[in-house]
């Protein structure tokens, strides 16, 4: 397990290149997507 600090302004950035790479997603990656997804849920609120 690795542990990194991010400012809010870091988080804001990773919270938005996620969803952006999300989206790029077709149905075909169900894989991908649920992994996503599941990184999304475990990153804290963009406050």
């Amino acid at each position: 397990m690795h542990t990194i600090e991010l400012t809010p302004e870091e988080l804001r950035l990773v919270h938005a290149a996620l969803e952006s790479y999300l989206d790029d997603f077709g149905h075909d990656e169900a894989d991908v997507l649920r992994q996503i997804k599941a990184l999304l849920a475990k990153l804290p609120d963009e406050d």
